[in-house]
């Protein structure tokens, strides 16, 4: 039996027409295999919860009356994904179809004086997406929130290096109380791996290894195509264990031949021999701290993001290759680069929230999680362009 044949006859008839688009209740019954009444009960449990209604029907050249057709009401309310970061912030709106129709980026949260500050600063963004997107915010159902730390399951900050203000509160609460919604918060690393395989370069495979590497290094597992917590709500947390030398206490990178990873891979490409020394070593630890990693979880694929993933041939061609040789072994594990770039941790927020908010978002327990449909990059790009420059 199928996942989809085992859900209930109403979320199965509702994921026909969010997924696959309007169809009639004879089209609904044969292509799920069930009964006429079956589905014409479905549908009256789901006009009446208004996540469908009667859609626009062209005449046809026949006599008679048409089909009544159902449409899915994916505009009946939204969902918001939220990704919080000390040098941005980033907010996605998705219809209840998983269709992105809002996507603006802001300054982070940096500059904000305390804990309080930086909260009412992500309210403000959210609010400002909303009104630009003309939502107002009782059609928000659900929200996700991705941030820098360790979140418990309830959605409190254990611990952030990033955003310390924030460790001990409880920012899901917070948010709740502003917008009325159901809200949840996770890690952004481990989201960011979330949006990789539900809509990035990993939809493929269910059991993976996202490695973050920008000023800091990260790690998001899947395992089972679900994301890895650990009973302590730290798993991931490996950058000064796993790569020792590379970073500081706090997981910051370091370098000595630069001020910075993009000062010393320019140097390195221009043939500077202590930059090209510094990023060999860089790479081989950073390869042997991986192959470590590989060996004890055995992903099908090590999806590397971060900022220093758009290096690409200076970093993930000579790191495919002391991957290889650090393992050891008679088989080689897939290294590719992230596909959704800075914007995985907000998308994964999404998905975050559509999954763990079914029952608030469509009234149905089991509804899962729609294919996400980001918005173009050039539409996404101008439109934060624009947010930022006002």
């Amino acid at each position: 039996m199928s996942h989809s044949s085992a859900l209930p006859i109403a979320v199965r008839a509702a994921l026909h027409v969010r997924d696959h688009g309007s169809a009639t209740v004879t089209e609904i019954a044969q292509t799920l295999e069930l009964s006429r009444t079956s589905v014409e009960n479905a549908m009256s449990t789901l006009t009446e919860a208004g996540l469908v209604a009667d859609a626009t029907v062209t005449s046809g050249r026949g006599a008679g009356r048409p089909a009544r057709r159902f449409s899915f009401e994916k505009r009946s309310g939204f969902v918001v994904g939220v990704d919080v970061g000390v040098a941005s912030v980033r907010v996605v709106v998705a219809d209840l179809a998983g269709q992105v129709v809002r996507h603006e980026s802001f300054g982070g949260v940096a500059h904000s004086r305390d804990g309080a500050e930086k909260l009412a600063v992500v309210i403000d963004d959210i609010r400002s997406t909303l009104t630009a997107s003309a939502i107002p915010p009782s059609r928000v159902r659900a929200i996700g929130v991705s941030l820098p730390g360790i979140v418990d399951d309830s959605g409190r900050v254990t611990t952030s290096v990033v955003i310390p203000e924030w460790s001990g509160v409880d920012i899901g609460s917070q948010l709740a109380s502003a917008f009325g919604c159901r809200v949840s918060v996770d890690n952004g690393v481990r989201l960011a791996a979330v949006a990789e395989h539900h809509l990035g370069v990993a939809q493929l495979v269910d059991d993976l290894l996202y490695l973050s590497v920008g000023n800091r290094i990260a790690m998001g597992l899947i395992l089972g195509g679900r994301p890895r917590r650990g009973i302590h709500n730290a798993a991931g947390d490996i950058g000064r264990l796993a790569f020792p030398g590379l970073v500081t206490q706090t997981g910051q990178l370091t370098w000595r031949t630069g001020s910075d990873a993009e000062s010393v891979f320019t140097l390195a490409r221009e043939g500077d021999a202590p930059a090209v020394d510094e990023l060999d070593s860089f790479i081989d630890q950073l390869a042997h701290g991986i192959a470590t990693l590989v060996l004890t979880v055995d992903p099908a694929m090590v999806v590397i993001g971060g900022g220093l993933s758009a290096a690409h041939e200076q970093l993930l061609d000579p790191l495919r290759r002391a991957l290889t040789s650090h393992i050891g072994l008679p088989f080689s594990v897939p290294l590719v680069g992230a596909r959704l770039g800075a914007e995985a941790a907000s998308h994964g927020a999404l998905v975050f929230a559509f999954r763990r908010h079914a029952a608030d978002i469509y009234g149905l327990e089991s509804m899962p999680v729609p294919p996400i449909t980001p918005l173009p990059a050039d539409t996404a790009g101008t439109a934060a362009h624009q947010k930022e420059s006002s």
